[in-house]
């Protein structure tokens, strides 16, 4: 994988060299159709500006399985994909980038007087998919480790612009 794609920033190459000897990591894949690829398995995600090259994000997911079928890391993008994660990590992140947004708030505005309101995880999922971002994981053994290894890629990037809280 190139981690490097869009990025000049010499520290943060070097940076993002370390992250990528931490794991095995999958392609950057658009996050709206990762979730056709995205596996049941615990593990840890990246979603980065493809413009820039720039991680956001990280976070991590574990065995979910409130359906009685794991869900994992494809458990954790979709709730952010559906908007149901609006107040939790990335999905709480991408709205409150929304939420500051002066243009796409005068659009949902539009939308509501010409359609009606709508929900608030569809809001939220809006919100998410604003950013165009793309994803990329790492599957763990499991929760624990997947813990261990968000950690550990947050320890590294937390001064380079994440917006994890």
């Amino acid at each position: 994988m190139s981690w490097l794609d869009g990025t000049h920033d010499y520290t943060l190459r070097e940076t993002y060299a370390e992250v990528d000897d931490l794991a095995e990591w999958s392609p950057w894949i658009p996050f709206e159709t990762a979730i056709r690829a995205a596996p049941r398995e615990p593990g840890v995600y990246l979603m980065r500006e493809p413009l820039t090259g720039i991680i956001r994000y990280v976070g991590m997911a574990g065995e979910r399985a409130g359906s009685g079928r794991p869900q994992g890391l494809l458990g954790r993008l979709t709730v952010y994909r559906t908007g149901k994660g609006a107040v939790s990590g990335f999905g709480e992140a991408a709205l409150d980038r929304a939420l500051a947004d002066p243009d796409w708030l005068e659009q949902q505005l539009q939308d509501l007087r010409h359609n009606g309101p709508k929900r608030t995880k569809d809001w939220a999922r809006d919100a998410v998919l604003r950013l165009g971002l793309e994803v990329s994981w790492s599957v763990t053994p499991d929760r624990g480790d997947a813990l261990y290894l968000e950690t550990q890629v947050v320890t590294l990037l937390r001064t380079h612009g994440l917006w994890n809280r």
